[in-house]
């Protein structure tokens, strides 16, 4: 869900994937760990007027995956 979301958007902060996905904070926060160690996602964490903000994106392999995924999905359905 993390993945399809940050497809269809060029980036989202935690909170909207937080609400958007109802993980915890931590359960997002690990995913969201994993999902970079894997290459897929890039976190850029700053501030915005003085609160903290962490940006969340595809990088190229997580988009290029998930366009696999998605065409694997699909030819699975087709049968």
């Amino acid at each position: 869900m993390i993945v399809s979301l940050l497809y269809v958007s060029r980036d989202a902060d935690f909170v909207f994937l937080q609400c958007e996905t109802g993980l915890a904070k931590g359960n997002l926060s690990s995913h969201l760990v994993r999902l970079e160690d894997a290459g897929y996602v890039h976190i850029e964490k700053m501030f915005r007027e003085k609160v903290p903000l962490a940006l969340c994106s595809l990088t190229d392999t997580g988009r290029a995956e998930f366009e696999n995924y998605r065409k694997t999905v699909k030819r699975a359905l087709r049968r």
